[in-house]
């Protein structure tokens, strides 16, 4: 058996039908201003174009959490103790995973929480052949909704749930509220979370950020609808289509958008959506906060912060809570 088939094996997914993917889809292109949640970025091919973002000069947040995982992870590490359970979601790449995993005081077992079921399998492979010491048992799930942990052999001190990038800010602050609380529940008695948040900041550093001059984003960008084409049978004509990323100053957020460059029909499962030019789908929200407004945030949700760590710049943090 191959690595790639005994991760198989071990692997959870969560009964999610596609028919409610189907629906959400449907119900937010119905929307006035239409709208796709970020969620169905993530297929192979997205995570993958992702992972280059993360790359880019221009994408100051993966460099800059990565040096602050890299200066404070001892501290990381003594704050949460031995034996815990890792629970990441949105795990992808893993990357900043490795920096907590090798500093950890013996960790029971490795919980990867992904959308993206290859993509997530094959990462998770990866790891269990780094880290043949660690219990790695991946889930698949929409980890938007509360999902069942897996039974590891070594039963964990505690959990902690961990969401780097800043992933938190995709969220409409009501939805990352939510998205809180699910984190709260599968964080559990004396769980924690350790979370990047990105912070506010001058605008042209954000409008670079999501517009790289290598248009790598704007691949990652339009490959939503590659993906709505291929798995729920629409005709998006993908080339219509052309990318664009605004600073919303009101808000503090970025808005990414996917904007028709034509009027155009586009029909899914039968149902028919009209465009006119330069009408736009909005993808996705990027909310950057102040340390103020995360902290409301998180106690509303039952954390409270303990300790952030950001960069000289104040561009991004890494904030270790616990439940209330």
């Amino acid at each position: 058996m191959t690595a790639s088939q005994a991760m198989s094996a071990q692997l959870t997914e969560q009964d999610d039908s596609i028919t409610d993917d189907l629906s959400e889809i449907l119900g937010g292109l119905c929307q006035p201003e239409k709208v796709l949640s970020p969620k169905f970025f993530y297929d192979e091919h997205g995570s993958r174009l992702f992972e280059q973002i993360c790359e880019l000069d221009e994408y100051y947040p993966t460099r800059t959490e990565l040096s602050i995982m890299s200066r404070h992870v001892d501290e990381i590490a003594a704050l949460v103790g031995p034996r815990a359970s890792v629970i990441e979601f949105g795990s992808g790449a893993s990357q900043k995973t490795r920096i907590l995993l090798e500093r950890l005081q013996k960790p029971a077992v490795y919980v990867p929480v992904d959308i993206s079921r290859d993509h997530l399998v094959s990462v998770a492979s990866e790891l269990a052949a780094e880290y043949p010491h660690i219990e790695i048992l991946p889930v698949a799930a929409d980890f938007t909704q509360p999902f069942p942990l897996p039974n590891p052999e070594i039963m964990p001190l505690r959990n902690l749930v961990y969401f780097p990038g800043s992933t938190i800010g995709n969220f409409e602050p009501a939805a990352a509220a939510d998205l809180l609380q699910v984190m709260h529940h599968e964080a559990g008695e004396n769980g924690a979370l350790l979370i990047g948040v990105d912070l506010q900041k001058d605008p042209e550093v954000l409008i670079r950020a999501y517009n790289d001059s290598q248009g790598v984003t704007a691949r990652f960008n339009l490959n939503v609808l590659n993906r709505i084409n291929r798995d729920f049978g629409a005709d998006f004509e993908v080339d219509a289509f052309r990318h664009q990323a605004i600073y919303n100053d009101d808000l503090g957020r970025i808005e990414m958008r996917l904007i028709s460059q034509k009027i155009q029909s586009v029909n899914i499962a039968g149902q028919v959506f009209r465009f006119e030019a330069d009408e736009f789908i909005t993808t996705e929200y990027s909310h950057k906060y102040t340390q103020p407004q995360f902290e409301r945030m998180a106690e509303a949700a039952g954390f409270t912060v303990e300790k952030t760590w950001t960069d000289e710049q104040q561009w991004f943090s890494v904030q270790y809570c616990t439940r209330l």
